[in-house]
Protein backbone atom coordinates (compact mmCIF):
# COMPACT_ATOMS: atom_id res chain seq x y z
CA UNK A 1 0.00 0.00 0.00
CA UNK A 2 1.11 3.52 -1.03
CA UNK A 3 0.27 6.84 0.73
CA UNK A 4 -0.24 9.60 -1.56
CA UNK A 5 -0.24 13.41 -0.56
CA UNK A 6 -0.82 15.67 -3.13
CA UNK A 7 0.25 19.90 -2.45
CA UNK A 8 -2.52 21.18 -4.75
CA UNK A 9 -3.92 25.09 -5.66
CA UNK A 10 -6.97 25.26 -4.09
CA UNK A 11 -8.58 26.00 -7.31
CA UNK A 12 -7.95 23.07 -8.77
CA UNK A 13 -9.44 20.93 -6.29
CA UNK A 14 -12.17 20.27 -7.54
CA UNK A 15 -10.54 18.58 -10.68
CA UNK A 16 -8.79 16.83 -9.07
CA UNK A 17 -11.35 15.63 -7.54
CA UNK A 18 -13.51 15.01 -10.57
CA UNK A 19 -10.25 12.92 -12.35
CA UNK A 20 -9.64 10.69 -9.13
CA UNK A 21 -13.49 9.63 -9.08
CA UNK A 22 -12.88 9.10 -12.70
CA UNK A 23 -10.03 6.71 -12.13
CA UNK A 24 -12.40 4.90 -9.40
CA UNK A 25 -10.09 6.56 -6.21
CA UNK A 26 -13.08 6.81 -4.32
CA UNK A 27 -12.06 7.87 -1.22
CA UNK A 28 -9.59 10.41 0.19
CA UNK A 29 -9.10 13.48 2.29
CA UNK A 30 -8.48 16.83 1.88
CA UNK A 31 -6.75 19.94 4.23
CA UNK A 32 -6.66 23.55 3.50
CA UNK A 33 -3.02 24.13 4.61
CA UNK A 34 -0.82 27.21 3.96
CA UNK A 35 2.62 27.10 3.61
CA UNK A 36 5.61 29.30 2.50
CA UNK A 37 7.40 29.67 -0.94
CA UNK A 38 10.33 31.82 -2.19
CA UNK A 39 8.08 35.11 -3.11
CA UNK A 40 8.86 37.11 -0.03
CA UNK A 41 6.27 40.10 -0.74
CA UNK A 42 3.97 42.42 1.91
CA UNK A 43 1.23 44.66 0.65
CA UNK A 44 -0.10 47.57 2.17
CA UNK A 45 -3.59 48.18 1.95
CA UNK A 46 -5.45 50.84 3.78
CA UNK A 47 -2.66 51.68 5.91
CA UNK A 48 -2.02 47.80 7.06
CA UNK A 49 0.68 45.97 6.12
CA UNK A 50 -0.30 41.63 4.73
CA UNK A 51 2.82 39.55 4.66
CA UNK A 52 1.61 37.67 1.33
CA UNK A 53 4.67 35.25 1.54
CA UNK A 54 2.06 32.67 2.47
CA UNK A 55 0.64 30.37 -0.18
CA UNK A 56 -2.49 28.82 0.34
CA UNK A 57 -3.24 25.24 -0.92
CA UNK A 58 -5.33 22.16 -0.70
CA UNK A 59 -3.56 18.92 0.57
CA UNK A 60 -5.02 15.55 -0.22
CA UNK A 61 -4.50 12.28 1.08
CA UNK A 62 -5.11 9.15 -0.69
CA UNK A 63 -3.97 5.82 0.69
CA UNK A 64 -4.13 3.18 -2.46
CA UNK A 65 -3.19 -0.19 -3.15
CA UNK A 66 0.04 -0.46 -5.19
CA UNK A 67 -1.67 -1.49 -8.49
CA UNK A 68 -3.50 1.68 -8.07
CA UNK A 69 -0.37 4.47 -7.59
CA UNK A 70 0.06 5.13 -11.24
CA UNK A 71 -3.59 5.91 -12.08
CA UNK A 72 -4.08 8.05 -9.08
CA UNK A 73 -0.65 10.17 -9.78
CA UNK A 74 -1.77 10.22 -13.42
CA UNK A 75 -5.17 12.15 -12.39
CA UNK A 76 -3.43 14.39 -9.82
CA UNK A 77 -1.06 14.96 -12.53
CA UNK A 78 -3.16 15.83 -15.66
CA UNK A 79 -5.82 17.70 -13.66
CA UNK A 80 -3.51 19.76 -11.21
CA UNK A 81 -1.69 21.27 -13.75
CA UNK A 82 -1.72 24.60 -15.11
CA UNK A 83 2.09 24.58 -16.38
CA UNK A 84 2.83 27.67 -13.99
CA UNK A 85 5.29 27.78 -11.17
CA UNK A 86 3.21 26.88 -7.73
CA UNK A 87 1.15 23.95 -8.95
CA UNK A 88 2.29 22.10 -6.25
CA UNK A 89 4.18 18.47 -5.45
CA UNK A 90 3.28 14.89 -5.10
CA UNK A 91 4.45 12.75 -2.46
CA UNK A 92 4.72 9.04 -2.06
CA UNK A 93 5.33 6.99 0.99
CA UNK A 94 4.85 3.10 1.67
CA UNK A 95 2.38 2.18 4.37
CA UNK A 96 3.06 -1.19 5.89
CA UNK A 97 -0.23 -1.82 7.34
CA UNK A 98 -4.22 -0.31 7.77
CA UNK A 99 -7.03 -1.95 10.00
CA UNK A 100 -10.92 -1.33 9.23
CA UNK A 101 -11.95 0.11 13.07
CA UNK A 102 -15.06 -1.60 12.18
CA UNK A 103 -14.41 -5.09 11.21
CA UNK A 104 -10.66 -5.51 12.85
CA UNK A 105 -9.71 -6.56 9.18
CA UNK A 106 -6.23 -5.61 7.74
CA UNK A 107 -3.93 -5.35 4.65
CA UNK A 108 -5.01 -4.03 1.33
CA UNK A 109 -8.17 -5.55 1.46
CA UNK A 110 -9.60 -2.88 3.64
CA UNK A 111 -8.65 -0.27 1.39
CA UNK A 112 -11.88 -1.57 -1.52
CA UNK A 113 -15.44 -3.39 -0.87
CA UNK A 114 -14.85 -7.13 -2.34
CA UNK A 115 -18.00 -6.89 -4.46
Amino acid sequence: MKKIEAIIRKTRFDEVKEALLKADIEWFSYYDVRGVGKAREERIYRGVIYDTSYIERTLVSIVVRDINVEKTVKAILSSASTGEVGDGRIFISTIDDAYSIRTGEHGDKTLYHDK
